[in-house]
């Protein structure tokens, strides 16, 4: 079993910048894939990062692309989303998830623990 606990999502303008967390306990961390999804109100659940176990393979949605960077630090079991020149339209619900793929899937059938979601609200 796998706990993921995400931290960091705040009310920001349009052009600011936030920094996601993502504390992981349970099995261990270092194994698996990574990844972050998002969830708007009336939306499907979407797409936004994925990040490999080492952290030297990343993959993203192209609505992000050149303005999130995905990381992890496997010595303190966190996983981050840096995210900057945030726009309206990225508000919402991100959750971090962990996949048993070693593929990155865009997918969210494809992950099997999820955290609670921290919010993420962007003004114009």
């Amino acid at each position: 079993q796998v706990q993921l606990v995400e931290s960091g999502g705040g009310l920001v303008q349009a052009g600011g910048s936030l920094r996601l967390s993502c504390a992981a306990s349970g099995r261990t961390f270092v194994r698996y894939a990574m990844g972050w999804f998002r969830q708007a109100p009336g939306k499907e659940r979407e797409f936004v990062a994925a990040i490999n176990w080492s952290g030297g393979t990343t993959n993203y949605a192209d609505s992000v692309k050149g303005r999130f960077t995905i990381s992890r630090d496997n010595a303190k079991n966190t996983m981050y989303l840096q995210m900057n020149s945030l726009k309206p339209e990225d508000t919402a619900v991100h959750y971090c998830a962990v996949t048993y793929s070693p593929v990155l899937p865009t997918t969210a059938r494809e992950y099997a623990y999820w955290g609670q979601g921290t919010q993420v609200t962007v003004s114009s």
